[in-house]
């Protein structure tokens, strides 16, 4: 081939040219589509956080922190909403991490391949996906009625554990994913210097792991803790005037008690309940703030 042949080969013709063009175009559409559903989403959110702290600083004050519900608005307080949201959280947990994590491990590092593990994997995928209400009807059936002795019926206990069935399949999913993102060099390793599985897992695998971890738990209590359907399906009250005193005890939560207020006609029980979701807000913050710390910290020590 001569020179000049090759010239005009390496030469882009004009359909070359204007197919360049138009996928220009197109990234040029695509990139202000994203650039627009950014910006509307961040005018939303900034709108209703400025509504909320409008309507809710004026009557966060420290009656509202230590006063119990009343039918009065400038009486009522988010005491005992409070206090039964931190005793349903702490068994929240203290049940869905071990379960979840530990059977995350076990299906990702020990089960073997064959129609029961697949099975159970299947189900596990279409559990993260059902309503929070069905959660609920499960709960209400198995740790109100069923196990009764045990929880004490429409305790904190039953709505702790339910909501621990509500968000254990999310756990699994991101532990599995985070898993699955540690080298398989670092097994082998521990292999080849006589660790045993076990003994691989726990001191290599799982602390590369953990920052992945951490996220996908702290996403599952995320969403646990503004969860409001499961807790009424399990007969949680939306007014009682007290706090819980053990895991047997009555009990409310900040979402039941913010529903209760916003569905009331007074206007002055919209104020209080923006005040309990600025409340709640403060509370999810600081749940992602320590664990983006825990993860941070695990990054650099792995």
């Amino acid at each position: 081939m001569t020179a000049q042949g090759i010239e005009d080969k390496d030469v882009p013709t004009g359909n070359f040219k204007q197919d360049l063009s138009g996928r220009y175009n197109l990234d040029k559409v695509f990139a202000t589509a994203a650039w627009t559903a950014t910006i509307i989403s961040v005018v939303v959110l900034a709108w209703l956080l400025f509504t909320i702290l409008q309507d809710g600083l004026g009557t966060l004050n420290p009656n509202f922190f230590t006063a119990f519900p009343s039918r009065k608005a400038e009486q009522a307080g988010i005491k005992a909403a409070f206090f039964g949201t931190m005793w349903v959280m702490g068994i929240v947990a203290a049940v869905s991490f071990p379960i979840g994590v530990g059977a995350a491990i076990y299906l990702e590092e020990f089960a073997t391949d064959n129609w029961f593990t697949r099975l159970v994997e299947i189900n596990i995928g279409n559990l993260a996906g059902v309503p929070s209400i069905i959660y609920g009807l499960l709960g209400l059936a198995v740790f109100v009625r069923i196990l009764e002795p045990l929880t004490g019926g429409r305790s904190v206990l039953s709505g702790g554990l339910t909501l621990s069935l509500l968000i254990l399949p999310v756990i699994i999913v991101a532990t599995r994913e985070a898993l699955r993102a540690v080298p398989n060099s670092i097994r082998l390793a521990g292999f080849a210097l006589g660790a045993n599985q076990w003994q691989v897992v726990w001191h290599h695998v799982l602390p590369s792991a953990m920052p992945g971890v951490l996220t996908g738990v702290i996403l599952a209590l995320s969403r646990a803790i503004g969860e409001t359907a499961p807790l009424l399906a399990i007969g949680a009250v939306a007014f009682i005037r007290s706090t819980p005193e053990n895991l047997q005890s009555p009990f409310t939560a900040m979402p039941i008690q913010i529903y209760n207020w916003v569905g009331r006609p007074q206007e002055e029980f919209h104020h209080i309940a923006a005040s309990g979701i600025i409340v709640l807000m403060v509370m999810l913050l600081l749940m992602n703030t320590i664990a983006i710390y825990l993860r941070n910290r695990f990054q650099k020590t792995h």
